[in-house]
């Protein structure tokens, strides 16, 4: 399948992974859902981190994605691991990983989804 964002034009790709009938050629729509939060969590700590002059520079995310069949094929569970190698105070980083859970997309996810978070500070 292909999306094309209206606004930008900019267009992605999905396909359904080979073990649901796909070519597992590009980002599955669960693998989107995945990607999706972890850049929101990003995107609303970076503003929180300007608006406080801090600096997330060379943070990462990793994100797994845990698929459930029954009672329907679903996202079961996510893990999402920030590594952030900038030293920041113990008071900042509650206040970025606040901001990080409060997120949209965290928000709009059921709450049947596990969802576990690690931050790792100063390391990379």
């Amino acid at each position: 399948m292909r999306a094309k964002h209206g606004p930008s034009g900019v267009e992605i790709t999905t396909d359904a992974p080979v073990d649901n009938q796909g070519k597992g050629r590009s980002f599955s729509p669960t693998d989107l859902l995945a990607t999706s939060l972890a850049t929101c969590m990003a995107t609303i700590m970076a503003i929180v981190a300007e608006r406080h002059h801090l600096s997330l520079e060379g943070m990462r995310i990793r994100v797994e994605k845990h698929m459930v069949k029954e009672p329907v094929r679903r996202v079961g569970s996510l893990i999402v691991e920030f590594f952030v190698p900038t030293v920041i105070e113990a008071k900042q980083q509650k206040l970025l990983e606040h901001a990080a859970h409060t997120c949209p997309v965290h928000a709009s996810l059921h709450p049947d989804i596990q969802i576990k978070i690690n931050f790792n500070w100063g390391k990379n």
